[in-house]
C-alpha cells in the first residue's frame, strides 16, 4: 500500500484561501485515482473531489467552482487548492488514494474556517 502524508491545514478566516498538499510514497503514483475527503465534528467523511490517472476531475457539488485538485506525479503529491472558504468547510480533510482494489488513506489535516 502506498503510504499518505497531508500537510497545509489550519486556521483560515471566511473567504480565505489554502492549500492542502499530499504527498505519497511509491513508484507507481501516476495510476492511482486521487481523492481529497473531509469529515466535520459529529458528520460522517464525505467525498469533496478526485484526480485520475489522466487528471480528469470530479467535485461535490458544495465545492464547485472553490475548490480545485491537481496532481504532480514527479513529485509524487496531490494538492487540494481552496478558496472562498466557509465555516461549513471546517473539517478534518484526509487524502486518498485507490489503485483497483486496493486503498490508503493519510492521517488527516486539520481546517478551520473562523474569524
Amino acid at each position: 500500500q502506498v503510504q499518505l502524508v497531508e500537510s497545509g491545514g489550519g486556521l483560515v478566516q471566511p473567504g480565505g484561501s489554502l492549500r492542502l498538499s499530499c504527498v505519497a510514497s511509491g513508484s507507481i503514483f501516476s495510476r492511482y485515482t486521487m481523492g481529497w475527503y473531509r469529515q466535520a465534528p459529529g458528520k460522517q467523511r464525505e467525498l469533496v473531489g478526485i484526480i485520475t490517472s489522466d487528471s480528469s476531475t470530479n467535485y461535490q457539488n458544495s465545492v464547485k467552482g472553490r475548490f480545485t485538485i491537481s496532481r504532480d506525479n514527479a513529485k509524487n503529491t496531490v494538492y487540494l487548492q481552496m478558496s472562498s472558504l466557509q465555516p461549513e468547510d471546517t473539517a478534518v480533510y484526509y487524502c486518498n488514494a485507490k489503485l483497483f482494489l486496493t486503498q490508503s488513506w493519510g492521517q488527516g489535516t486539520q481546517v478551520t474556517v473562523s474569524s
